[in-house]
């Protein structure tokens, strides 16, 4: 169970409990029940249950898992993370189609019309050719109609849903369909011609064939890019109740600065009470006080068997998750020491999955399992705990950095940068060579496009 996510855990832990009647939850209601637990019974002459060799004594007393119950020991229910659960709305697709009901189309161009909404992706693209729309509308929906009518409905009625935008079938189109939208202005004019006219120039960022082609100035032109950067080349995932549900994130850890100090929690969530329940309790002492054992009897104490076994391994397990998720998570922030207490990402140390198995004399896998799938929450945000390993390059002096540390200092190069006169890939590996860094440019293409930053050419304003 160590691989999963808090959210995973609790859905596994519901099932177990639904699953298994002898496991219960949260605190019993006396002390003297826990007591019991752990005094009666010892041997004292009891008779024992002479089939299948089961010995009650093994369930009603346990020195390793007192109570059958498991339960961090580094949070206190005062802990417990809240979370604001999300209230439940319309989807994208269930707006569009809404939408339609206030046109007044025959039933041939509504069933068209709720066709093209189904078509449209969570960006807000139709990204299929007419000719195969209409296929399928034959195939699927047996209405046997036209290119012509299809693009009717869709310029005249899924071109003008909110947001606006949604329906095209290209990234130009859903541009322009934005600026039409909006009260014409010389400036929306001239962005119109301009993705009409030179959408390639402007995406390329062609600034002078643009100049050329339009006889207009850099301050014109200008104005009517700016124009453009301010519409939405995604309509379809701003919606706020898109068909993706949003992914809610709860954290596995948390790590906070307590008087200087790094602390570590484990999410409270991860931490559950478990005891077996007083039922199964007094089902096994009222067996052992009998004096006569019924097969029905012994059947029933053989399935309370299978279900303590049950129990005893899953609360094992989850006490054995706890404690890996702990001390790999510790091992993690201690060796991240000053990162954790700065947030400065140029202090994150080379760290690969061995280093860690190492420290801690556990297997890579079981690394592997605790940092692909955790989350950690920290004074800067909450991260996934695989991003803070990365390898190591060597400096200008030998030393082993971080090629996160390496990326930072690349990001903040290029943001510093001025963006008329952008620097090129063979510049960056010059400069980062100054910096003390000596890196091949095709390496720091790489970088860049890890990043998510595109090559100078596209990164150039006006």
């Amino acid at each position: 169970m160590i691989q999963l996510p808090t959210q995973a855990f609790e859905e596994r832990l519901k099932q177990e409990i639904e699953e298994n009647p002898a496991l219960d939850t949260g605190k019993e209601e006396s002390d003297d029940f826990e007591e019991s637990l752990e005094n009666d019974f010892e041997d004292d002459g009891t008779e024992k249950i002479d089939t299948e060799d089961i010995n009650i004594d093994d369930y009603l007393s346990d020195d390793e898992i007192p109570n059958y119950k498991t339960q961090a020991n580094n949070y206190s229910s005062d802990d417990e993370e809240k979370h604001v659960p999300y209230a439940a709305g319309k989807t994208f697709h269930q707006s569009l189609r809404e939408q339609l009901n206030t046109f007044r189309l025959n039933d041939e161009e509504n069933a068209i019309a709720e066709f093209l909404v189904g078509s449209i992706d969570d960006s807000g693209y139709i990204r299929r050719d007419l000719a195969d729309l209409v296929d399928d509308l034959a195939f699927t929906q047996n209405i046997f109609t036209t290119e012509e009518k299809v693009e009717k409905v869709l310029l005249n009625v899924v071109h003008t849903l909110d947001p606006i935008g949604v329906g095209a079938r290209n990234l130009k189109e859903c541009l322009i369909i934005q600026l039409k939208s909006k009260k014409e202005t010389t400036t929306r004019v001239l962005a119109i011609q301009i993705l009409e006219l030179a959408f390639d120039h402007f995406v390329k960022k062609h600034f002078k064939k643009l100049l050329e082609k339009f006889n207009i100035d850099e301050e014109t032109l200008k104005d009517s890019i700016t124009e453009i950067s301010k519409l939405n080349p995604k309509p379809g995932s701003s919606y706020a109740g898109n068909n993706k549900v949003a992914e809610q994130i709860v954290p596995d850890f948390s790590i906070k600065i307590l008087d200087g100090e790094l602390d570590l929690t484990l999410n409270s969530r991860n931490a559950p009470e478990l005891h077996v329940s007083r039922e199964y309790h007094n089902m096994l002492k009222g067996y052992q006080e009998s004096t006569e054992k019924s097969k029905s009897q012994k059947d029933a104490v053989l399935f309370i068997k299978q279900k303590l076994d049950a129990a005893k391994w899953f609360i094992d397990a989850i006490k054995q998750r706890q404690q890996t998720l702990l001390i790999s998570m510790n091992a993690i922030m201690q060796y991240q020491y000053d990162y954790f207490l700065t947030g400065d990402e140029r202090k994150l140390r080379p760290m690969i999955l061995k280093d860690i198995a190492d420290i801690i004399n556990m297997d890579v896998s079981t690394i592997s399992r605790v940092a692909n799938s955790k989350y950690v929450s920290t004074p800067y945000g909450t991260k996934l705990i695989k991003e803070f390993f990365s390898e190591s390059m060597k400096n200008d002096q030998g030393e082993d950095v971080s090629t996160r540390e390496i990326k930072k200092i690349l990001e903040t190069v290029i943001h510093k940068e001025d963006k008329r006169k952008p620097y090129t890939d063979d510049k960056l590996s010059a400069l980062l060579k100054e910096k003390g860094y000596p890196i091949a440019r095709r390496t720091v293409a790489k970088y860049r496009e890890q990043l998510d930053i595109p090559v100078a050419r596209l990164r150039k304003e006006m």
